[in-house]
């Protein structure tokens, strides 16, 4: 794949990635950062590229593992900070970060958000980008019965959540 490909690729796939990312970021800031970065990682790397039909996949695959990073490393800032924040023995309890903003977001989005990220991003991945059991289950790199159970899980716990919503 030469550069222009790979510039169409980006282009052409620039909302999807955008998608992907937000479904485990949440923050728009974060999500243009790992998008960024990925692509600056997948072209760095270009040249490892075995078989261009498989580009996609490996692009989506490497912003995954970005976003996965950044959501690690938010999360080492976050526990640190509340220690600091303990210690200080604050006045004000302030909101916990990673909060999904309601105004923003759907119900349906907005109980999305709230699933652990192993089974939000699966099930965003399935219903929301359209990819098959096969090909989360290659960009995750897990096994097609774990991508399943886990659609299986994630549907249950969305359900339970959005009846609690509802007061059911």
């Amino acid at each position: 794949m030469d550069r222009k490909e790979f510039g169409n690729l980006i282009l052409e796939n620039e909302r999807q990635l955008y998608r992907i990312a937000k479904s485990i970021l949440r923050s728009d800031e974060d999500c243009a950062d790992a998008a960024q970065e990925a692509v600056m990682k997948a072209f760095e790397k270009l040249h490892t590229l075995r078989d261009d039909r498989y580009a996609k996949t490996w692009l989506i695959r490497i912003l995954i593992n970005e976003c996965f990073r950044m959501a690690d490393k938010q999360k080492r800032e976050r526990m640190l900070a509340d220690k600091v924040k303990s210690c200080e023995k604050q006045a004000h309890k302030e909101q916990t970060p990673g909060n999904v903003r309601e105004e923003e977001y759907s119900e349906l989005y907005q109980a999305l958000a709230q699933l652990p990220r192993e089974f939000r991003i699966i099930l965003e991945l399935y219903y929301l980008e359209e990819f098959s059991v096969k090909e989360i289950s290659e960009l995750m790199g897990i096994p097609e019965g774990t991508v399943k159970s886990r659609l299986g899980r994630g549907r249950e716990k969305l359900k339970q959540r959005l009846c609690q919503k509802e007061g059911k």
